[in-house]
This record gives C-alpha cells, structure tokens and sequence, in this order.
C-alpha cells in the first residue's frame, strides 16, 4: 500500500511544481492609455487585453489604464521605451519631433478617406516599424481616428477669423497649422482639454468628432468644421526587450490578438465617424463644411507642411509617398 500513496503523493508534488511554475511565468503588464474609458481607442484597448488573456491562456494579464490616469499622454512612450510600464497606446504622430518618420499620418489632405489610410499606412509600416525598434519599441497594432476637422467658439470663414486665437495643439502638424492661420498653438493633452477650453486657455483645436464628444466641447465651442485633413493613428506599443523575451509562441498569441483589436478597431472608428458629428449636432454645435476660402487656405498650408516633412523625413519619407502614389 506504501508505493501507491507514494505515487500519489508524487503526482500532487508535481502539479503543485506545475501551477506553481505556470504562476509565476504569468506575466502582468500595466497598460496606460491618454484617453477616456469610453473613448472607443481605450474600449478596443479593453478588447485586446482580453484576447492576449485568452489566447495565452493567462500567461500574460493586461490591466488598460486610461485616461492618463497611470501616466499621462505625453510620458507613455518614455515610460514604455524604459520599461516602466511594459505596453502603452500613444497618437503616434505626438513623436514626429523626435523621428520625423511618424509623421506619416499628418499629411494634410493626402488620405482623408479610411481606405486611403490604410494604403498610406501599409506603404509607411516596414519604415515606421524599423523607426519604432530603435526607439526601443515594437508596435503591436495601429488605429486611425476619424478625420481631423476644426473647432471654434465662433463662425470661420477665413483665416481673418482666426487671428490670435488660442490653439490647442497636440504636435508639430497641428502647431504648423495654426500658425499658418495666424492663431498660438498651447499644447494640451486630451485629458486636459475640457478645462483648458473652460478656463480661455485655448480657444479652438483640430481633431475628429470623437475628442469633442469625449470632452463635452459645446459646453465651451459652438461651431465645427468638417475638414477632413487626415487621419491620425494611435499606436500600441510594447518595450522592445520585454516583447524580445517573450517566447515565439506567446508573442504569436499576443499579434493575433493585436491584428484581429487593430481590424475592428479601424472598423469602429469608421461606424462611429458621422454619428459623432450628429452628437455634437444635438448637443447644440453648428457642425458643416468649411468654406471654399477657408479651405483653399488650409489646403495652401497642407502643400507647405508635407514638403516641410518629406525634407525632415528625407529618402524614407519620400518612398513612403512614392509608394502610396503608386497604388
């Protein structure tokens, strides 16, 4: 009777050995994000934290952050190139002044519809992903916005309307922009908008319907433009040496479920484009076209902010265009 209570005892050492190894593999990585919960970047962001737990079997647990509140949009690739947090989604254009490169999406008016950009973005991948890597990270899966239009506290009709207004900018393309239109760009953070626009410091911004519906803008604006300029994408990015460490199989497990939350991501952002507009609408914004002065301007300026990048971005940049051109 001995040997069988022995073997038994044996088998529960060994799986107790067994969970405990598979516990202490897991790996739980802390995911800041720069925008609200219902944000639908952060809500995807959601989803893909989901699938990487499943996929995996558990073995890497992601816990999304969002709304700056573990670190704010402007520290989140420092904190994931250093590996304070090991992932992190950051607008990735907000790095052009660091590697003009990922200033790919901010081209004014050259991919303002969803298919344009995804052509734009497979033309730019090889080049941004070498770009990412060595700033020590590798970009998991992108997603566009809807496109960039303009918000006022009043009627624009040109840039005669637009002298010394405050601007809230978020990069070099949106600083660019309004300058050219004679207005002083702050920079301010998302989270930070609603009371920015509150307090006078700023006055007006370029970004999609869904900041302004986030941020509740027509407590403080009363007109959009749609201009449909670009459309910026957000990243998810992971330390370099952490996803260096992970093994094949796992990474494999991660990128699937980076590509399926990237897909629907895109998807969504599409859906949810003209129903933003009807928000800002029925909250009491005047939400239209901008007019022929207005843009014929603001396509002059778009002409001068791509040549300013293909001179910063260089050989690279220009194959970039070369090759989305080609399509």
């Amino acid at each position: 009777m001995i040997a069988p209570k022995l073997t038994l005892t044996a088998a529960v050492a060994a799986t107790t050995l067994a969970l405990g190894a598979s516990a202490m593999a897991a790996e739980k990585w802390d995911m800041p994000m720069a925008y609200t919960a219902s944000n639908f970047h952060s809500e995807m962001g959601v989803v893909f934290a989901d699938r990487v737990r499943d996929y995996t079997g558990g073995e890497v647990d992601i816990t999304v952050h969002p709304g700056g509140s573990l670190f704010k949009g402007g520290e989140i690739k420092r904190a994931v190139q250093t590996g304070q947090a090991p992932i992190g989604e950051r607008f990735m254009s907000a790095h052009a002044n660091e590697a003009p490169l990922l200033g790919w999406d901010n081209l004014p008016f050259v991919a303002t519809t969803y298919e344009d950009n995804e052509r734009l973005w497979n033309a730019a991948k090889s080049s941004v992903n070498a770009q990412l890597s060595d700033l020590n990270l590798v970009a998991l899966y992108t997603c566009p916005w809807p496109g960039q239009g303009f918000y006022f506290n009043k009627a624009v009709t040109s840039s005669a309307d637009t002298q010394g207004v405050k601007f809230r900018s978020y990069n070099t393309a949106t600083a660019t922009f309004a300058e050219g239109l004679g207005m002083i760009p702050v920079q301010v953070e998302a989270a930070e908008l609603s009371q920015a626009l509150a307090t006078g410091v700023a006055e007006a911004f370029i970004s999609s319907g869904s900041t302004g519906y986030d941020r509740k803008v027509w407590e403080s604006l009363s007109h959009y433009y749609k201009v449909n300029a670009w459309l910026p994408r957000n990243y998810v990015m992971v330390n370099k040496g952490v996803w260096d460490a992970l093994d094949s199989g796992v990474q494999a497990q991660i990128q699937q479920a980076a590509d399926e939350t990237g897909a629907d991501c895109a998807a969504k952002s599409a859906d949810l484009a003209n129903w933003y507009f009807e928000q800002l609408e029925a909250n009491g914004m005047t939400v239209e076209d901008a007019g022929p002065e207005f843009l014929a301007e603001l396509q002059e300026i778009g002409v001068k902010m791509t040549a300013d990048w293909l001179e910063a971005a260089g050989a690279e940049g220009q194959a970039i265009l070369d090759a989305y051109n080609a399509n």
